[in-house]
């Protein structure tokens, strides 16, 4: 496993968002472990966390500038980070994110931040993607925007699980938007990283178990 991997794996367990019990995803599936973002909870480890995006960003999309969107609400910290992470390596780029219901009064409207021109592309940062419920509902509201483009979705994590199919909710998601997923680790690289301490021998069986019975085949 590449050493940044193991380093974000490290990383995702100390600030507490991997987590192993028992969970219920959006999708509705019962999960032996859970990737939560909502459980950063100080400047250190959400500066860190943007670093990480950033350099998958730049890794996926290079030194092009486009417009970050974190949908709300675990979208809109990592949004924020990471464009704080991008400008510090030289690339200025704007951010949004959406409110859960849309504002009737004031400046109104559903989105927060830069408004994205015709012709621009949009990137959607995410903490994770199971069956590609979120991440249908954030195109739902982007289609409000004319003449944007969405160039690609980051996620943390890569959880290999079927979407509808039989193909993986990333896959589904690509075929079904036409832009690319990309993701720091996969459920894979966890399950490697979990096998070098014995103690996490329980653990591992239960994702074993999980991804025999919802784990994509393709």
């Amino acid at each position: 496993m590449e050493s940044y991997k193991r380093e974000f794996i490290k990383f995702l367990e100390g600030a507490g968002v991997l987590k192993f019990g028992d969970f219920t995803a959006k999708s509705g599936r019962k999960i032996p472990y859970f990737i939560n973002a909502g459980d950063i909870k100080t400047g250190d480890q959400i500066a860190k966390l943007g670093e990480f995006y950033a350099k998958s960003y730049f890794e996926k999309v290079g030194n092009r500038r486009t417009v970050l969107y974190g949908p709300a609400y675990k979208g809109i910290p990592i949004a924020v980070s990471a464009s704080v992470a991008l400008s510090k390596e030289g690339l200025d780029v704007p951010f949004f994110f959406n409110r859960k219901e849309e504002k009737d009064h004031g400046e109104g409207g559903v989105f927060v931040g830069y408004v994205p021109q015709a012709g621009e592309d949009i990137v959607i940062v995410e903490d994770v993607i199971t069956a590609g419920t979120a991440i249908r509902e954030s195109m739902a509201n982007l289609s409000k925007l004319e003449g944007t483009k969405i160039a690609a979705t980051f996620v943390m994590v890569d959880r290999k699980e079927k979407g509808k199919g039989e193909k993986s909710a990333m896959a589904e998601i690509e075929e079904e938007f036409g832009f690319p997923v990309y993701s720091v680790v996969d459920v894979y690289d966890i399950i490697e990283y979990l096998e070098e301490d014995e103690k996490n021998k329980e653990n591992v069986d239960r994702i074993k178990n999980y991804l025999a019975i919802n784990g994509a085949k393709a």
